[in-house]
């Protein structure tokens, strides 16, 4: 039984982090770039929505963050962070602001993936 708590304590600190990071992701990528399909609204009013949108991200990154920290380093967690982003920021800007996604983008989402490999290699 302690064996199978302790693996399952190892698998539930990445997941939770990884699960923590990406709803915080949305939440992000909302407050960030929601506004863009509102241009018509009073710059001061999408300002305040973006800050109240960014309160509830911050309230998922920092928790990930801090149990993700001793799991993975802070660079590994940045990593994590950033192809998240791009994951939800690609289907972000084509299901809610309608625009493709174009083949260069994908290429330079390729290079960070790549630097997943570096990041995480053990050298």
């Amino acid at each position: 039984m302690s064996n199978w708590t302790s693996w399952l304590q190892g698998v539930q600190t990445p997941l939770v982090t990884i699960a923590l990071l990406t709803v915080s992701n949305v939440f992000m990528t909302f407050a960030w770039y929601g506004h863009l399909r509102f241009k018509s609204a009073p710059l001061a009013t999408v300002i305040a929505a973006s800050w109240g949108i960014a309160l509830i991200e911050y309230c998922f990154q920092v928790p990930a963050n801090r149990w993700g920290h001793g799991q993975f380093s802070a660079a590994q967690l940045k990593i994590i962070q950033e192809v998240i982003t791009l994951l939800v920021f690609a289907g972000f800007s084509t299901w809610f602001l309608g625009e493709p996604m174009k083949w260069n983008y994908w290429v330079g989402f390729g290079l960070i993936a790549l630097a997943v490999f570096f990041v995480f290699k053990k050298w």
